[in-house]
C-alpha cells in the first residue's frame, strides 16, 4: 500500500515503550488522521524496515533506528521525509538523503526545557553541595565529618557561565536569570544585538572559566567543539568552581577532567558520558564530589510528550503543503544538541 493523494502512507519505525511515551491518544489520532500508519516495533531490525519502506512516503525515527542510507533509500523510493522523534539526526541519517530529495526534520526544540530544569537542578545541587552530603551519609561517615563540605553558596549573584547559546542554554539561562544569577556567555555565533536582548555578557572562553562558579555546557557537537574542555581549559576554573554537563560528553576531555575531580578542587554534575551505559567500574562512580544521572536530562512525561507533539505537527504541515518548522539542511545535519 502506498497510501492515496490525500493520506501518505508513514512507517513508525519507534519501538512500544517510546511509541507510548511519545504519542499519547490525541496526537497519535491526529497523526493517523493524516496519513496511514504502519507501526515498526523492531525499529532496529534493517530487513524489517528495509520490508515497511516500499511506498512509504513519510518515516518517523527514535533513538536506535537503523539508519538511512543507500540500500534502505533503494527500498524507501517513494520516501519524502524522515521525521526523527528526537534532537540529533546525523546518527540516523546522511546527506545522500538530501541529495535523493528526502526532507529532514527533527524535534530536538521540545528537549530544551526539561534539559534545561535538569541542568538548574544540577547547579542548585552543586552550589549547596548536596551530592557531597548524599554520598557522605551514604558512605557511613559520621555526621560530623559528613557535614564538613566545601563553602556552599547561593544562586543570587552567583557569576555563571554558559557555554553555547543554544536552543537548551537559552532555555537554562533564562532560568538561572530569574533566580538573580549572572551570567556570561561564550559563544561565537551570538552577536552583540542578541546578547543584549538575551542580557547576557559575551566574553571569551577563557575569561568564562576564569570567572565563573559555575560553568554549564550547552554547545552542539562540532568538530571544532570536540574537547572544547580540555586539561588546560579545566585548570582555568578556579577552585571550587562547579562544572555542569547536560549536552554531550563530546565536549569535555573525560580523563582529563577525572583527573582534575580527583584533586578535589572541583566538583561536576553530568548526565552524559564518553561510554553509555557507564561502566560500573568507572572512577566517576567513586568520586564524592560528582553528582551523575544516566542521561535522562530530558526524559520526563512532558518532555516525552512534547516531541511527539513535534513530530505530529511536522508531519501535518508537510502534509498539508507547509514549511516545517524544524527541517535540517546539510549545514545542519552535523550539528549535535
Amino acid at each position: 500500500m502506498t497510501g492515496s493523494a490525500d493520506r501518505p502512507r508513514a512507517v513508525v519505525a519507534v519501538p512500544p515503550r517510546l511509541r507510548e511515551e511519545f504519542f499519547a491518544p490525541a496526537a497519535w489520532k491526529r497523526l493517523t488522521a493524516v496519513a496511514d500508519v504502519a507501526v515498526l516495533d523492531a525499529h532496529g531490525d534493517r530487513t524489517a524496515l528495509a520490508a515497511l519502506l516500499p511506498g512509504a512516503r513519510i518515516l518517523v525515527t527514535a533513538w536506535g533506528t537503523a539508519r538511512i542510507d543507500g540500500e534502505l533509500l533503494t527500498a524507501g523510493d517513494r520516501l519524502r521525509l524522515v521525521a526523527h522523534t528526537g534532537g540529533a539526526v546525523s546518527p540516523y541519517v546522511g546527506p545522500e538523503l538530501l541529495e535523493r530529495g528526502v526532507r529532514v526534520t527533527q524535534a530536538g526544540a521540545a528537549m530544551a526545557r526539561p534539559v534545561a530544569e535538569v541542568a538548574l537542578t544540577f547547579t542548585l545541587a552543586l552550589l549547596h553541595r548536596v551530592h557531597r552530603f548524599d554520598h557522605a551519609l551514604r558512605g557511613g561517615q559520621p555526621w560530623d565529618t559528613a557535614a564538613a563540605a566545601p563553602p556552599r553558596h547561593e544562586i543570587l549573584g552567583c557569576p555563571v557561565g554558559v557555554i553555547g547559546a543554544s536552543r537548551t542554554g537559552r532555555a537554562y539561562l533564562a532560568l538561572v536569570q530569574a533566580l538573580g544569577a549572572r551570567v556570561s556567555v561564550h559563544d561565537p555565533l551570538l552577536g552583540a544585538e542578541e546578547a543584549e536582548r538575551l542580557q547576557v555578557e559575551r566574553v571569551s572562553l577563557e575569561q568564562l572559566l576564569a570567572r565563573s562558579r559555575v560553568v554549564a555546557v550547552h554547545a552542539p557537537a562540532l568538530p571544532e567543539t570536540r574537547h572544547l574542555l580540555g586539561r588546560r581549559e579545566l585548570a582555568l576554573m578556579p577552585d571550587g568552581a562547579l562544572l555542569v554537563n547536560t549536552a554531550r560528553s563530546w565536549l569535555v576531555d573525560e580523563e582529563a577532567l577525572v583527573d582534575e575531580l580527583r584533586t578535589g578542587r572541583i566538583d561536576a554534575a553530568l548526565d552524559v558520558y564518553d561510554r553509555e551505559p557507564l561502566p560500573v567500574d568507572h572512577p566517576l562512580r567513586a568520586l564524592p564530589n560528582v553528582l551523575l544521572t544516566p542521561h535522562q536530562a530530558a526524559a520526563t512525561v512532558q518532555g516525552r510528550q512534547a516531541l511527539g507533539e513535534s513530530t505530529v505537527a511536522e508531519i501535518e504541515r508537510f502534509t498539508a503543503g507547509r514549511p516545517l518548522l524544524h527541517e535540517i539542511d546539510a549545514a545542519a545535519l552535523r550539528r549535535v544538541e
